[in-house]
């Protein structure tokens, strides 16, 4: 008789430790934006990957990809941070991703003290090491196991997958027996909606600089099936100033047809379908403020 196992891994780091991308490349599929910019995750993600755990066993590992914790300045910030902490709270499994090139920054301090005694289950994994001699590596992990007790330590580069296939053999084997609790062929827990509106912010970060994609949020207005099995999207991109309105834009609305263009793409690879989609911009200063935009986005602001 086969046996099953099922449990929540969250992933948490500093801003920018690539958390985001070791969810996608663990499960192979553009699951959690990326872009080269810090903070660009504003909520929690969960990934669903099936993995052997042996013989005759099967293991569900519920990949929690978690916002970058930093000092968090407006109320998109505090709720950010809180669905980063929250991830870790509700885990069987920890995750403490640390970027190998920065090492032991003020932010990972601050992860470190959090969890220092809380008696969780946590694993250090050591990223980007495909990026720094390796002679770094071990004072490194010396450094950060002073700081906070890790039952295990493993090193990879999400970028390239080294190390990734020991990470989920690992996962397998430490998460507890018991039901699968999302259908085996699932990749994410994200509704289509706020799938696509990840998608259009993603190419905002791609495609415009300096303060616009952390000012400018995405929401799926209506996201309708069509007869010929296609789906029509429509967004709002809500902008916080009209100078950033007129970047959105863009000469002739060139900037916003490129962003449409790419994110329909990525959305119709993503969904295995022909996407429709149509893009508004509105100026709403203070969104980032507003607890209903909050909510839209899948965050919700407690404090």
């Amino acid at each position: 008789m086969s046996t099953t196992r099922c449990g929540f891994v969250a992933i948490v780091g500093a801003a920018n430790a690539g958390k985001s991308t070791l969810l996608n490349k663990l499960a192979g599929a553009k699951l959690s934006i990326v872009s080269p910019k810090a903070q660009t995750t504003r909520f929690r993600v969960i990934g669903v990957l099936m993995r052997d755990a042996g013989l005759d066993a099967r293991t569900q590992i519920l990949l929690v990809d978690t916002p970058g914790i930093f000092k968090p300045r407006r109320k998109l910030d505090r709720a950010m941070v809180a669905a980063a902490w929250a991830g870790s709270e509700d885990a069987d499994l920890t995750v403490v991703l640390v970027d190998a090139r920065s090492g032991v920054t003020e932010s990972v301090r601050t992860i470190a003290s959090r969890l220092a005694g809380r008696g969780r289950l946590i694993w250090l994994v050591l990223n980007k090491i495909d990026l720094i001699p390796r002679a770094r590596l071990l004072p490194l992990t010396a450094e950060l196991s002073g700081l906070f007790a890790a039952e295990r330590t493993l090193m990879v580069s999400a970028r390239t997958g080294e190390g990734l296939g020991d990470l989920l053999d690992g996962l397998a084997a430490a998460l507890p027996p018991g039901p699968f609790l999302y259908p085996e062929d699932d990749l994410t827990d994200l509704p289509d909606r706020l799938l696509a509106a990840e998608m259009v912010r993603e190419q905002i970060f791609l495609q415009t600089h300096e303060e616009v994609p952390y000012a400018a949020t995405v929401e799926t207005e209506s996201f309708r099936e069509q007869p010929d099995g296609s789906v029509r999207i429509e967004a709002t991109i809500y902008v916080a100033r009209a100078s950033h309105k007129a970047i959105l834009i863009g000469e002739k609305g060139s900037r916003i047809r490129m962003i449409g263009e790419r994110a329909r793409h990525g959305l119709a690879a993503l969904l295995e379908r022909p996407c429709h989609l149509f893009l508004n911009v509105k100026e709403r200063a203070g969104w980032d403020e507003e607890r209903a935009r909050l909510r839209a986005i899948g965050l919700d602001d407690q404090n």
